[in-house]
This record gives structure tokens, sequence and C-alpha cells, in this order.
């Protein structure tokens, strides 16, 4: 029978293979990589350039109210369609929150008349917290 010395032992862990541990590594870079452009659920726009910085608060309790070229709303990323489908949505959505901030996207190219149709819907219903998406003006 082989007997093993305590020292052999030693030696074999004081070479610790560190190749899976970057493949690791690799691999977690590759998939932050990929799902980081993913988690932003909204619909494509062109933000209107300037504007202040962003209010302060609490995020759990920004809601986004974003509507398209066409006048077609969404609400937290979800087709509502129409304005009223979007006032009901956002008076129960104040009812459980009342510091709700409403973030409100819209396109530059597009009509005037549909941010302020959001707008008008908040302020109906006893909205006063909320904030219009911009773009950062390059320097």
């Amino acid at each position: 029978m082989r007997r093993f010395s305590q020292r052999n032992h030693l030696v074999t862990l004081n070479e610790i293979n560190i190749t899976p541990l970057l493949d690791l590594a690799f691999v977690l870079l590759i998939i932050f990589v990929i799902t980081t452009p993913l988690l932003e659920q909204s619909i494509p726009l062109k933000l209107p350039v300037g504007g202040a910085a962003r209010t302060q608060g609490d995020p759990k309790d920004a809601v986004s109210v974003e509507v398209s070229t066409d006048g077609v709303y969404y609400f937290r990323g979800r087709k509502v369609g129409t304005v009223e489908a979007l006032e009901r949505e956002l008076r129960e959505e104040y009812r459980r929150n009342p510091e709700m901030i409403v973030r409100i996207r819209a396109d530059r190219e597009g009509k005037f008349r549909f941010p302020a149709e959001i707008l008008d819907v908040c302020r109906r219903n006893g909205i006063t917290r909320f904030d219009i998406a911009t773009e950062v003006p390059r320097r």
C-alpha cells in the first residue's frame, strides 16, 4: 500500500487553476452586455433636447407614460391605446400610490397635442408630480 505524504498534498493546493474562474467571469460579462439594453422596456422615441435635470424622487414611485407619434399611449411599457384607457390606469395607480411621479416620454417629431393630453389627464385626477423626459444637450 502506497503512503501519501502530507508535503505532496500541500504542494498541489498551491497550484489553483484560475481558467474556470475566468471562463465564468467572461460568461457573466457577456450575459450582462446582452441583457442591459433589453432592460429598458419602451418604444423607440427621439426625445426633445434640453430641459433641466430630472426631478429627484424615489425610483419606485416613478411610472412611465409614453406616447408614439401616431397617438398610441403606453403605460409602464404596456400598450393601453387611448387616452381614456390611460386615464383609468393612472387613476388606479394614483389611488395605490399618492406619491407617484409620472414620467412623460414623447417623440420630439410628434404633435404637442398628445403630451398635452397626458398633462390634462394628470391635472384632472389631482396628479401634480410629473417629469417630461428630455435628452441632455450635447456641448
